[in-house]
């Protein structure tokens, strides 16, 4: 699987909308590019944002669902998280959203929501929400469990 473009809003601490857009020419042209910043500069947000919208779920957050969600920033309405990828089997976009009533940040949590979309056609593939990861697994060919072990090494500093 090769990430093209990773989308969110409201994550964390890191508020509005925001968009690293890997098919950017200084990103091939580089061969090797890092994420590196401060503690709280939105690193780990970013691979968050990777996991929420491929598997509904962070590895630091077992469940985000209609009664909890630490993920959504603090004193938003709405949040979001979008990954455009391609594989053998094509390109896809996954999007995971949820939001509170009204989009009201004091507003109770609604069901989340998340489809898959051949990114070309736009045709959605799967908009159930217990049945997304399982075409993600099929198009991708990585569960949940391989992904967070590869982002827990990541915070770790082990090598792959």
């Amino acid at each position: 699987m090769k990430i093209l473009q990773v989308r969110f809003k409201n994550l964390n601490s890191l508020q509005g909308e925001w968009l690293v857009d890997f098919t950017h020419p200084l990103y091939p042209a580089n061969g090797i590019f890092a994420i590196t910043g401060p503690t709280g500069a939105g690193k780990t947000t970013i691979l968050d944002a990777i996991c929420l919208a491929l598997y509904g779920r962070t590895p630091r957050l077992a469940r985000v669902n209609k009664s909890d969600n630490e993920i959504m920033s603090r004193r938003t309405g709405e949040c979001f998280a979008e990954v455009t990828f391609a594989t053998v089997s094509g390109c896809f976009s996954c999007h995971w959203s949820q939001r509170r009533a009204r989009g009201n940040p004091n507003g109770e949590l609604q069901a989340a929501r998340h489809e898959i979309v051949e990114a070309d056609s736009g045709r959605i593939l799967e908009n159930k929400l217990s049945r997304v990861e399982a075409v993600i697994e099929r198009v991708t060919g990585m569960n949940f469990g391989y992904l967070a072990e590869g982002i827990k090494q990541y915070w770790s500093g082990d090598k792959y």
